[in-house]
């Protein structure tokens, strides 16, 4: 039963994209970690939910189908959370076959970027992990490197590696902003900017983005993220309820020992941010 007291992870990834565990696992995760509502949200891929939503259907708690959809934004790759989506939309299909094709693209440009930095091979390895060509990202990549002894652990990997002006960065084009909404609203769900403090740019650009994606329909902004201090838990409060967006909440859990943020683990909204899921 949903209370007002109920923890919400609208946040997560599976081995349908770059997570470690199986869509069940990780619905019983949350559930061992006191999750009562949760999403998952794979990269640009809807395939997992049908196995996470039955799971959380035998452990009685609620589920929400979600998606995470790679972006552009000038020049910025940012993503975009869909939440309570209808993972069938043929529309919302489509336009994610799209965007996976263009994800095998960049991961083979990855490995080639590497190659030319010494590390050989980066895209086989990256591939072992991922389990398939169509799911490579740059975490597997990441997981790889840490596995090779090229960096302690994944985070050191994305300071080194595969950011900007870093070996293995690959500039490219994803779905646009208001696709990516629209896919998400055709579909029936709510358009989340995911993780805002994690992207690279200036604050005059950040209000940009935050001005664009709210007049693109955009629903709400992830105020709660790991990729966010606890000084910006409430500064991305304020920004949402300055540009009128409700906020949301998510651990963005990939793997155990990852993050600091395990599922569940969030601290509540900020008063005064009208929640994602109100209406729900």
């Amino acid at each position: 039963m949903v209370s007002a007291t109920s923890r919400y992870d609208l946040h997560c990834h599976s081995t349908y994209s770059d997570g470690v565990l199986t869509p069940a696992a990780v619905v019983a995760r949350a559930v061992g970690r006191g999750v009562d509502v949760l999403a998952l949200t794979d990269h640009d891929q809807v395939a997992g939910n049908a196995e996470a939503r039955a799971a959380a259907a035998d452990a009685g708690i609620q589920f929400a189908c979600g998606v995470e959809i790679s972006a552009s934004f000038e020049s910025l790759t940012v993503h975009v959370v869909g939440l309570g989506v209808d993972p069938d939309d043929a529309t919302l299909s489509q336009g994610l076959a799209g965007v996976r094709a263009g994800r095998h693209g960049r991961a083979q440009r990855i490995g080639d970027s590497l190659a030319e930095a010494g590390i050989p091979d980066a895209y086989l390895g990256a591939r072992r992990l991922a389990g398939s060509d169509a799911l490579v990202a740059r975490t597997h990549f990441a997981r790889y490197l840490v596995e090779i002894g090229r960096a302690k652990d994944t985070r050191a990997v994305f300071r080194r590696y595969l950011t900007p002006g870093k070996p293995g960065y690959v500039r490219h084009a994803w779905a646009t902003l208001a696709d990516a909404i629209a896919w998400i609203h055709g579909a029936g769900g709510d358009a989340v900017l995911a993780h805002p403090g994690r992207y690279p740019c200036s604050p005059t650009a950040l209000r940009r983005l935050l001005g664009q994606f709210r007049d693109l329909g955009g629903d709400a902004l992830e105020v709660i993220s790991p990729a966010h201090t606890p000084a910006q838990f409430t500064e991305f409060a304020t920004h949402a309820r300055v540009y009128g967006l409700r906020g949301s909440v998510g651990s963005d859990f990939h793997a155990p020992d990852e993050s600091w943020m395990d599922l569940g683990a969030m601290p509540p909204l900020p008063d005064g941010v009208t929640p994602v899921w109100a209406d729900w």
